[in-house]
């Protein structure tokens, strides 16, 4: 056998090996818990769209959610996320600031390039965008605090 077969064949031996490893096949979503008092519905849609996959507990799991190496991104992408700014655990984590919400979506820092790339329907229009960011500041408020 040549040394490219040879290589191919170990590559796929490790990927399917690396399937059976547990983490980031459990794609339960947690209970919501609470939310905050959202300023319009159209915020909250917004918000659900382009960043609830990371920060609720309303997650829609795509197909190559289940599939290691990217399973483990995406599971630590997530809770990662809802540690951070959780809207599904509202007044329950400390860590939870709204404010930062808007300014991290008015930086372009949120949401991230590779979730756009790979959910099109979270790519807002600079419209959307402003709406957003301006919604988000009338539900959180503009002063930084945590809620």
């Amino acid at each position: 056998m040549n040394r490219p077969v040879r290589w191919s064949l170990a590559a796929l031996l490790l990927f399917g090996a690396i399937q059976f490893i547990p983490y980031g096949h459990d794609h339960r979503n947690p209970e919501v818990l609470a939310e905050p008092e959202w300023d319009s519905p159209q915020t909250r849609e917004l918000f659900t769209r382009a960043c609830g996959d990371c920060h609720s507990h309303r997650t829609r799991w795509p197909a190559y959610a289940s599939v290691a190496p990217v399973s483990w991104l995406i599971t630590h992408d997530v809770a990662e996320g809802r540690e951070k700014f959780n809207v599904s655990a509202w007044g329950m984590q400390k860590r939870n600031k709204g404010k930062d919400a808007a300014e991290e979506l008015q930086e372009g820092e949120m949401p991230p390039a590779i979730y756009t790339m790979m959910h099109p329907e979270a790519r807002l229009s600079a419209e959307e965008k402003k709406q957003l960011i301006d919604g988000l500041k009338r539900t959180f408020g503009s002063e930084k605090k945590e809620d």
